[in-house]
C-alpha cells in the first residue's frame, strides 16, 4: 500500500478527498494534492517508489491537472513546471529551470542565488516537478541543486526518485512513498546513455539536443575541443533555448573566443545564415587578440559630434571607456570625477555626457564645444532636483533631460517647461529618447513592459514589448531605416524594435545582460558582465 509522510507544519494526513479530479485518485494522490494545496508544507515533496509503481504517471497528471480558484479569492494557481531529469547533468538541469523562471543563471548555485534574489515574482510561486532524478547523468550534482532550490521561498518542488536514490536534503520535507511496506525487489538495470554526438564538430553539436551536448561537456569530455567546449559553457543556457540549428549556430559563434580553431567561425557563420543576424564582432573575457574591454555595467552611442561613432562602455568600477563602433578597438576613456558604480549614462549632441551616478543624482561631464547657456542651466536644475529625489534612470534629447524614478513615473525636463507620465507598475528601470520625424520617450520597469511616450501627450496605452521579467537595459537611435529600439529583461532576451513597424528580432547571448546600445548603422550591441556582441539585423 502506498504511504504518505503528512506535513510537519500541522501534523494531518490530506484527505482523499482532496484528489477528487485527480485522474489515478488514491492516498498517494491525496497526499500530493494535499501539500500542493497547503501553504504551510514544506517546499520540497519527494515522490519514491520502486519501478512500475507509477511515480512518473502521477508527476505528469498534477502537472496537467487544473486546480480552480478558491470561490471568493479569485487566487491563480502557481505556475508548474515539469522538467525530466533522465540523462541530465546539474549544469544542464540548472539552465533548464532558469529559462522556466525567468532568470538567468551561468552555474547551479547561480541559479539559487538569482531566483533568491529577483524581482521576476509576477507569476507567484512556481512548482516543480521534477521526474527520474535516479536516471539523471549526474544524481549526487542535481539532488545538491534541488536542496539549495527548496531553500528559496518563491519555490516548491516535487522530486520523483526510485527507492535507494541519493535525495535532496531539505530542513522540512514531505515524502509520499509509492512502495509502502512492501519489498520493491532489486532495482532494474540503468538505461543505456544516449550516444553523444562529435563534440569538436561545430555542425553536429549544433544539430544535437543541447541538452545531451550539455551533459557531454560537462561530464563526458575535459578537452576543450578547439574552443567549442568554452563557447559552450559560456552561453549554454541561451544555446539550450536557441530555435534550432541555425539559432544556436549563431549563439556559439556570438561566444567563440580569440583562441579558438580557426576553422570554428566560417563553419558557424555558414549553418547561422538563416538566422536574422549576422555578426559583426564579439570580444570575451580573456581574450587578448584583439583585447577584451571589459565587463559592461552600461552603454551609450554617439551619432554626432565630436564623438561620432563611438560607443561608450562603462564597467561597474565607474570607468567609461570609449570603442570604435566598427571593431571595437579603444579610443580613449572619459574624463569624470563621478565616485563609485554609474548606472546610466546619456551623451547629448553638443559632445556633453550626462551621468547618473548609484545614488541618483546627476553628473555633466562637458565635451569640447561650447553649451548653450540654456542647457547649462537645465542641467543644473535636473541636478539640483535629483539631489533631494534620486533617479533610476536617465536618457537625454535634444533641450530635454528624461528621468525615471522609483515610482513607476518618467520625468521629462525641458526648457519649456516638465512633463510627466505615471509609466509603470514599479521602478523604472530603464528611459531613452530618441529625435525623429516624431520625438519619442521609451521607458521599461520593473514590471517588465516597454512603454512610449511623447512628453506633452497621453502615453501610449498598449506596451511596446512586455515580458514576465524586469527591463534591465533600453536604448533607441534613428537608423537608415527608421528608429529602432533595443530592449533587454532580466531573463537574458534581448529585442531590437522598429516602433514605426517592420520586424522585430529576438537574441540571447548566455551570460545575463547589463546593457544594451544601437548604432548609427542600426546595429545591435549587447554588453554583459563577460562579453560585449555587435551583431547586425538580416533582411528576409
Amino acid at each position: 500500500m502506498p504511504s504518505a509522510t503528512p506535513s510537519p507544519a500541522d501534523g494531518r494526513r490530506p484527505s482523499p478527498k482532496t484528489s477528487a479530479s485527480l485522474t489515478g485518485t488514491g492516498p498517494e494522490a491525496a497526499a500530493l494534492l494535499g501539500w500542493l494545496t497547503d501553504p504551510d508544507a514544506p517546499r520540497l515533496c519527494l515522490v519514491t517508489g520502486a519501478p512500475g509503481s507509477g511515480k512518473s504517471a502521477l508527476l505528469g497528471r498534477l502537472a496537467v491537472h487544473g486546480t480552480r480558484a478558491r470561490r471568493g479569492r479569485g487566487k491563480a494557481r502557481a505556475e508548474r513546471v515539469l522538467v525530466p531529469l533522465a540523462g541530465q547533468s546539474a549544469l544542464g538541469v540548472a539552465w533548464t529551470l532558469a529559462d522556466r523562471l525567468g532568470v538567468v543563471a551561468r552555474t547551479p548555485a547561480d541559479l539559487v542565488h538569482a531566483l533568491a534574489t529577483s524581482e521576476a515574482r509576477r507569476t507567484g510561486r512556481a512548482v516543480l516537478l521534477l521526474t527520474d532524478l535516479h536516471a539523471a547523468a549526474e544524481p549526487d550534482a542535481v539532488a545538491e541543486l534541488l536542496g539549495g532550490l527548496a531553500e528559496v521561498g518563491r519555490i516548491r518542488l516535487v522530486v520523483e526518485a526510485r527507492t535507494g536514490t541519493r535525495v535532496p536534503r531539505a530542513a522540512r520535507t514531505t515524502v509520499v512513498d509509492l512502495d509502502g511496506d512492501t519489498d520493491p525487489g532489486p532495482p532494474p538495470a540503468p538505461a543505456p546513455f544516449p550516444e553523444l554526438p562529435d563534440l569538436s564538430d561545430p555542425v553536429a553539436v549544433c544539430a544535437a539536443d543541447p541538452l545531451l551536448v550539455t551533459t557531454g561537456y560537462a561530464t563526458a569530455s575535459p578537452d576543450d575541443h578547439g574552443g567549442l567546449r568554452d563557447a559552450w559553457l559560456r552561453a549554454g543556457q541561451a544555446l539550450c533555448a536557441a530555435d534550432g540549428p541555425a539559432g544556436r549556430a549563431l549563439v556559439l559563434l556570438t561566444a567563440l573566443g580569440d583562441g579558438a580553431d580557426p576553422r570554428l567561425r566560417p563553419a558557424l557563420a555558414e549553418q547561422a545564415a538563416p538566422s536574422p543576424w549576422r555578426l559583426r564582432w564579439a570580444r570575451h573575457r580573456g581574450d587578448v587578440s584583439p583585447p577584451w574591454p571589459g565587463p559592461v555595467a552600461v552603454l551609450g552611442a554617439t551619432a554626432g559630434g565630436p564623438s561620432a561613432e563611438l560607443l561608450l562602455v562603462g564597467d561597474h568600477t565607474g570607468t567609461v571607456r570609449l570603442l570604435r563602433e566598427a571593431d571595437a578597438s579603444g579610443a580613449g576613456r572619459l574624463a569624470h570625477r563621478v565616485q563609485g558604480r554609474i548606472t546610466a549614462l546619456a551623451p547629448t549632441a553638443d559632445g556633453t555626457v550626462l551621468l547618473l551616478d548609484e545614488r541618483g543624482r546627476l553628473h555633466a561631464v562637458r565635451g569640447t564645444a561650447p553649451r548653450p547657456p540654456y542647457l547649462e542651466r537645465l542641467t543644473e536644475a535636473v541636478s539640483t532636483t535629483l539631489s533631494r529625489h534620486p533617479g533610476t534612470a536617465l536618457a537625454a534629447i535634444a533641450g530635454s533631460v528624461v528621468v525615471g524614478d522609483r515610482l513607476g513615473s518618467v520625468h521629462a525636463f525641458g526648457v519649456n517647461g516638465l512633463h510627466q507620465a505615471a509609466s509603470h507598475s514599479g521602478r523604472v528601470t530603464a528611459v531613452t529618447a530618441v529625435e525623429s520625424a516624431t520625438p519619442f520617450v521609451c521607458s521599461g520597469g520593473a514590471d517588465g513592459t516597454v512603454r512610449l511616450w511623447t512628453p506633452g501627450r497621453a502615453p501610449v496605452p498598449e506596451p511596446l514589448a512586455e515580458h514576465r521579467s524586469p527591463v534591465v537595459a533600453l536604448h533607441a537611435a534613428p537608423a537608415p531605416g527608421g528608429p529602432l529600439v533595443a530592449a533587454a529583461w532580466a531573463d537574458g532576451r534581448v529585442e531590437l524594435i522598429a516602433p514605426e513597424g517592420g520586424r522585430r528580432r529576438a537574441f540571447r547571448p548566455g551570460p545575463a545582460v547589463r546593457a544594451v546600445a544601437v548604432t548609427a548603422t542600426g546595429a545591435l550591441v549587447v554588453g554583459t558582465e563577460e562579453s560585449l556582441v555587435c551583431l547586425e539585423p538580416q533582411e528576409g
